[in-house]
């Protein structure tokens, strides 16, 4: 037995020496090489989002509104969807009591405010005639037939 024991001892340092060898080996063959050169362009446009928004900013002078722009600004949030009890845009029933009162009671309703909507529908830069011109275009998606006032130049 004693002279395996020695023949184990003798190994171990063998042993030893084989694993630092080809660990050393090892590392110096992966880090052999140049270093890759990294395209900054290419990795920009690689990273670049799926969508991109770009804001623009168009000022309309008051008074210079459509009755269609002022409803897509203002209006549509609530009619669009019948949120806060708002009659829903085309809704030929939930219109009919309201088309009643008259081209002049419904904007009088909407300058004033009226239930949840508050007065001029939550635009506080919207003139007289910008309020008529969106009633009349809300109020002929719903089957009336009111006239828009011009846009004064």
């Amino acid at each position: 037995m004693s002279e395996h024991r020695a023949q184990n001892a003798a190994q171990r340092p063998s042993r030893l020496a084989l694993s630092v060898v080809t660990v050393a080996a090892a590392t110096l063959v992966a880090g052999c090489g140049q270093q890759s050169q990294v395209d900054g362009e290419l990795t920009a446009s690689l990273i670049q989002p799926v969508a991109r928004i770009e804001l623009k900013v168009s000022k309309v002078a008051p008074g210079g509104r459509t009755g269609e722009q002022v409803y897509k600004a203002i209006c549509g949030s609530c009619h669009d969807s019948g949120a806060l009890a708002a009659p829903k845009t085309g809704d030929t029933g939930a219109w009919g009591p309201r088309l009643g009162q008259g081209f002049n009671g419904l904007t009088a309703s909407v300058i004033n405010g009226k239930g949840a909507m508050p007065a001029r529908g939550g635009g506080s830069d919207l003139t007289d005639n910008e309020v008529k011109r969106a009633v009349a275009y809300l109020a002929n998606l719903a089957g009336a037939s009111f006239t828009e006032p011009p846009i004064e130049e």
